[in-house]
């Protein structure tokens, strides 16, 4: 990768997350003590010391901007509850200290040009973590009803969002693929790692997300109060949060049904997918509907493999990057980047689709699996060792990106993962049959 373009990158990064603590109050910026969000005080200087600590630190051994940096911004070693009481930096000094550790990256990339192959990979593993930061950021300002953020890439009108429903399943032949990235992908990150030959029945999965119009249907025929579609876990979280539907979902005053969207109330959209259920919820959908989750070999195969000549078998030898094939995500490809500030309906974007015709398996919503978290055959961590392994086991996972996820980011590959409770991210849902 070229240094202007990582430079370019990593300026965009950060554009994106002053865009979304501008105009934030003090007291919204350290917020309420949430288990699933953290002080936006605190989380900005993070993502500018995790520049620091891996780029000027680990691979320079300079000496921190700060005298206290890892007492403050070390996300391993302090805790979580502990952020809301350390002894931050004021709004203006964690500007200075972000602007300072981006300056000196920059210099840093211009000065030893042409670049190593260890600066190439922690500038952009240090980037694509702002990205995942910034995404956080996103979801915070929903959980705590903060205002729509500003991003000047937004274009939250377009005909997109009102394409209608996609209904039926696509037919997905059995065979052998190669599960994971391979080493001619490039960048990709240790849970990636690497690419295996698995086996695959042939399956039918849904060629869209499930819609808000779908689920609505679900909440209606009692849903969220019959335990016998709720695994006991699942029943326990339902039965604790005291939920009878999707937690920014009410019911208007004239009978239909509205959703918060940030700090406003808006109608609840038939043909977008839901969006903000957590995988209790989707599970419990699916044995109402009588479907099933997809496992993430499944989604895989549905969005990056190819049928072989006779469509009877995969072709074990092609995989795309991306559903489309390998060129980068465009807007008429998917709902990346935070363009629309929110989903588009489910039948958007027909130039997306993947070889068996499923569409927005990239953006819109990130949809959960029946898979647990785990690593694939000779797992090895990078040097971020905590970045996958100690979430082996207690998470699920989920594929494809949200609207809200930048485009350099994710690809047919890329693993994310939750605990099932969560349903503050933008995880959505699309079902196979059984």
């Amino acid at each position: 990768m070229h240094t202007e373009q990582l430079i370019a990158d990593l300026r965009d990064a950060r554009t994106r997350t002053l865009e979304l603590v501008s105009g934030l109050t003090e007291a919204q910026l350290l917020g309420p003590r949430l288990s699933i969000v953290n002080p936006l005080r605190w989380e900005i200087g993070h993502v500018a010391y995790f520049y620091e600590f891996w780029i000027l630190r680990h691979l320079d051994h300079h000496e921190s901007l700060l005298p206290n940096a890892d007492a403050l911004y070390d996300s391993i070693h302090i805790a979580h509850a502990d952020r809301w009481d350390l002894p931050l930096l004021s709004l203006d000094a964690t500007h200075r200290y972000m602007r300072e550790v981006l300056e000196r990256v920059t210099a840093r990339l211009h000065e030893r040009s042409p670049l190593s192959d260890q600066d190439v990979y922690l500038t952009r593993y240090a980037t694509l973590h702002e990205d995942m930061h910034t995404e956080a950021f996103t979801y915070s300002r929903q959980t705590l009803a903060y205002p729509e953020p500003r991003f000047g890439n937004a274009v939250p009108d377009t005909d997109a969002k009102e394409a209608g429903p996609l209904p039926g399943d696509a037919d997905v032949p059995g065979g052998r693929f190669q599960l994971g990235a391979a080493h001619a992908d490039g960048f990709c990150f240790d849970n990636e790692k690497w690419a295996h030959l698995v086996e695959v029945a042939p399956f039918r999965i849904a060629r869209a997300p499930v819609t808000n119009a779908q689920y609505r249907r679900f909440v209606a025929d009692r849903g969220y109060v019959a335990s016998e579609f709720w695994c006991e876990p699942g029943w326990e979280w339902r039965t604790r949060n005291g939920l009878e539907h999707p937690v920014y979902w009410r019911p208007g005053h004239d009978g239909q049904w509205q959703q918060r969207q940030f700090d406003r109330w808006q109608p609840l959209y038939p043909h977008r997918p839901v969006i903000h259920v957590s995988w209790y919820e989707a599970t419990a959908y699916c044995r109402w509907a009588g479907r099933r989750l997809p496992s993430e070999i499944e989604w895989e195969v549905a969005a990056a493999g190819r049928p072989g000549p006779d469509r009877r078998e995969l072709d074990d030898t092609k995989k795309s990057r991306f559903p489309w094939g390998d060129g980068a995500p465009t807007p008429d490809l998917a709902n990346l980047d935070g363009r629309t500030l929110g989903c588009i309906d489910v039948a958007a974007l027909p130039a997306g689709d993947s070889a068996f015709g499923c569409r927005q398996m990239i953006g819109n919503v990130w949809e959960w699996t029946a898979t647990t978290f785990g690593p694939y055959p000779d797992f090895t961590p990078d040097m971020y060792q905590d970045y996958s392994q100690p979430l082996f086991g207690i998470t699920r996972v989920l594929r494809g990106g949200s609207w809200a996820t930048r485009g350099r980011l994710v690809r047919n590959t890329w693993r994310n993962y939750y605990g099932p409770e969560r349903y503050d991210t933008f995880a959505g849902f699309r079902t196979c049959a059984i």
